[in-house]
């Protein structure tokens, strides 16, 4: 292991067991001075309506530009996958993914758009994003 990748020392999830889990890990990253854009994309995303208890199932794509740290995939699998049984609207879910990555990586720019499958004739996209570093978000466009 040469120095700079010491820290994957504290990812504690890849290599593991999976199972769902809110725990969402960074390590850091190794251009900070360059503005790129990451996007990660599932269309395997599934939460529970907080009503009805059916299932919803969504396509998510996060598209951010990073900072000083980087989100590690695996634990982004789990704690998506960790929604698969909890019950909320599909705008908190949304919200709710933007405010966890934005709390674990301070990126200059951050998107989440969360694509609903159609239920009960009606289909619902919902976007939230975060903007640290304006000219990051410009550059990336």
């Amino acid at each position: 292991m040469n120095s700079s990748d010491a820290s994957s020392e504290d990812l504690t999830i890849l290599g593991r067991k999976a199972q769902p889990s809110k725990k969402l890990e960074a390590f850091p990253n190794r251009n900070p001075g360059r503005y790129y854009k990451v996007t990660l994309e599932t269309e395997e995303f599934t939460c529970l309506c907080p009503i009805t208890g059916q299932p919803d199932f969504a396509r998510i794509r996060i598209e951010y530009v990073p900072d000083t740290k980087i989100v590690e995939s695996k634990s982004l699998k789990l704690y998506l996958w960790s929604y698969r049984n909890e019950g909320a609207f599909h705008e908190h879910v949304v919200n709710t993914i933007l405010d966890d990555l934005v709390a674990v990586l301070d990126p200059h720019y951050l998107k989440v758009t969360g694509v609903f499958n159609i239920r009960g004739g009606i289909g619902i996209t919902v976007e939230s994003e975060h903007v640290k570093t304006r000219a990051a978000k410009e550059a990336v466009r």
